[in-house]
């Protein structure tokens, strides 16, 4: 299919990317000018056929907002706009109603997969109507992982941004579980090599994961974790997860306390955050908070 992508960062650029290697054609857009194949949102309208379908991969909230509506003045009727990035699912009941009005589709999808999702593919959590869906299923199955699981059509608009929410506030109560228990293995003095330990647990475990991977992938680059700060930076949903909780009267203590350890980490170098920030940056590529060279500034990224 031909398609349109709108933000080329991290993880845009490797869609677009993963998106040629599976035979599509994209032309993609980005403030940047070094990363675009056009010049302007006008330009990559101009370049593709009708029904249009453009993807949006801009940060949530004001970005994503605009984009959606300079795009809602330049497609038409039959076209379609998925915002593939970490929007608030209320915000895609709105731009679907923005869009609707103009006869514009509209589908949101909660992508997971960081940057490895060249390679591995990306999970994706889409919600709209099936005929909207269908527009865009073929960039959907080259984006998933090569296997059965990975992809679900989640329900009506909003519920894919929705399901990924949840899936990041679930990611949040996980990693703060690994976290305390590197900080206690590395606390006591009978423990000889938390590494090791650590990469043993990879098979056999009923706790073996992806994030224990990474946590082994970022102990063996800094054993002690030294060179990061206890900062943990929260996106969002995690906060929203909480939320969405409390709305709908549904507990969630342990996504609660994994939220508010990152708020403490602000206030106090905690060794569990190092391992928190040394997770994310493995998966994500989040900037980590490193300490202040001698005589130079600290690195606020």
């Amino acid at each position: 299919m031909e398609i349109g992508l709108v933000g080329l960062g991290k993880m845009g650029g490797n869609m677009r990317e993963r998106l040629r290697r599976g035979g599509h054609t994209v032309v993609g857009y980005d403030r940047d000018p070094d990363l675009a194949d056009v010049g302007s949102l006008e330009e990559l309208v101009e370049a593709l056929p009708s029904p249009r379908v453009v993807w949006v991969m801009v940060p949530a909230g004001g970005p994503t907002h605009d984009t959606i509506t300079a795009l809602g003045d330049l497609l038409g009727g039959g076209d379609l706009v998925v915002d593939g990035g970490n929007s608030r699912w209320t915000d895609d009941q709105a731009h679907a109603e923005q869009l609707g009005a103009k006869g514009i589709g509209f589908v949101d999808c909660g992508v997971s997969g960081g940057v490895w999702g060249l390679e591995n593919g990306y999970a994706l959590m889409y919600g709209g109507s099936p005929d909207d869906v269908a527009k865009v299923q073929p960039a959907f199955d080259t984006l998933k992982p090569e296997s059965d699981f990975g992809s679900v059509h989640a329900g009506k608009v909003g519920a894919g941004h929705f399901s990924k929410m949840v899936h990041n506030g679930i990611e949040y109560a996980v990693m703060q579980s690994y976290a305390e228990g590197w900080e206690l293995l590395e606390k006591v003095d009978m423990v000889e090599n938390v590494t090791e330990v650590f990469r043993s647990w990879r098979e056999g475990t009923v706790i073996r994961s992806w994030l224990l991977d990474l946590l082994v992938a970022a102990l063996d680059e800094d054993p002690n974790l030294g060179s990061i700060r206890g900062y943990a930076d929260d996106s969002g949903e995690g906060r929203w997860t909480v939320e969405a909780g409390i709305e709908n009267a549904v507990a969630t203590p342990a996504i609660t306390a994994a939220l508010y350890a990152r708020f403490v980490s602000r206030q106090d170098d905690s060794p569990a955050m190092k391992a928190i920030a040394a997770m994310r940056n493995q998966f994500g590529g989040h900037a980590t908070h490193t300490a202040p060279p001698p005589g130079g500034d600290v690195n606020p990224d």
